[in-house]
């Protein structure tokens, strides 16, 4: 392509914009909106997936012993559950670590022990850490039978809710994105359909002198092109903006909440976002011009 043929080209998309003003608002709006979306549920739908993950990987089984069991039956409790197949390690925590353990999760909140005037309600237990999450069940069930054990406890039901809470927000992300890209690919093309319309006598005149349709397709083309870029990039700046605003109050409330660093992840992101908005606007571009050129 010539410098001349695209200045030519540049010129056209420029006017284009100057003359549908309204409508090229709203095509970028369209694609702003669409695009946040799509990197905003891509972001939640990623963290999710890192927190299961990690919950994953901590899953213990707790398990309470009854009182007033003597060391004998202590010992022989932690070598039965230290055998069964998937455990990892066991580790026996008094009533009193216990309590303490409790206090320090309370923090600022430890008045709501006053009630309990000095008494220690917990239990003596043993936290079972175990190899992989699927043998949680199994090892709980074991524990479950043996005579000094009281209850058990495991936290796969939290690891359960956060899965399906991820697999809905999966679902009605997917359907949002699908129903809003196909209404920015829709006011593009209408947009675009419009200039060849208000043009539709000077492309007669270009394509009775031999010009080629792909000549006549390239500036519609990198109309939608520029429209998708600029929208693409608005929301890439707002998710980079949000993503840190959110990432810093999530950090300052909860510090070892295991959240996907800022980079080069919201890099990964924006990039995505950008790619998206090109594709939308050519898309659009296209689907206007094909009917005009074949007609």
């Amino acid at each position: 392509m010539k410098f001349s043929t695209s200045e030519y080209f540049i010129k056209e998309v420029y006017l284009s914009f100057k003359r549908n003003t309204w409508m090229t608002l709203a095509s970028i709006l369209t694609v702003v909106l669409s695009l946040f979306i799509l990197g905003f549920f891509s972001i939640a739908v990623l963290n999710l997936n890192k927190l299961a993950n990690t919950l994953e990987s901590q899953v213990q089984v707790s398990v309470y012993l009854k009182d007033d069991i003597n060391k004998e039956d202590l010992d022989e409790t932690k070598q039965v559950l230290e055998n069964i197949e998937g455990t990892q390690s066991v580790k026996y925590i008094t009533r009193d670590e216990a309590m303490k353990n409790f206090k320090d999760r309370l923090g600022d909140q430890q008045f709501l022990l006053d009630a309990l005037d000095n008494t220690n309600p917990l239990p003596n237990s043993f936290s079972v850490v175990v190899t992989t999450p699927e043998q949680v069940k199994e090892v709980a069930d074991v524990a479950q039978t043996l005579f000094t054990v009281e209850s058990v406890s495991y936290s796969q039901d939290i690891i359960n809710h956060i899965f399906n809470l991820t697999h809905l927000i999966r679902i009605v992300g997917v359907a949002l994105i699908i129903l809003l890209l196909a209404a920015a690919i829709f006011i593009i093309s209408n947009t675009i359909r419009l200039t060849v319309f208000a043009r539709r006598k000077e492309i007669a005149i270009m394509k009775y002198v031999g010009a080629t349709d792909w000549f006549i397709r390239w500036p519609f083309l990198l109309e939608g092109i520029a429209l998708g870029f600029i929208g693409g990039s608005i929301a890439a700046f707002l998710l980079i903006i949000i993503y840190a605003q959110i990432s810093q109050e999530i950090y300052d409330a909860m510090a070892f909440f295991p959240l996907i660093p800022q980079y080069p992840f919201i890099n990964y992101i924006v990039l995505a976002v950008l790619i998206s908005g090109i594709v939308i606007g050519a898309v659009g571009s296209l689907i206007s011009l094909k009917r005009f050129l074949r007609v």
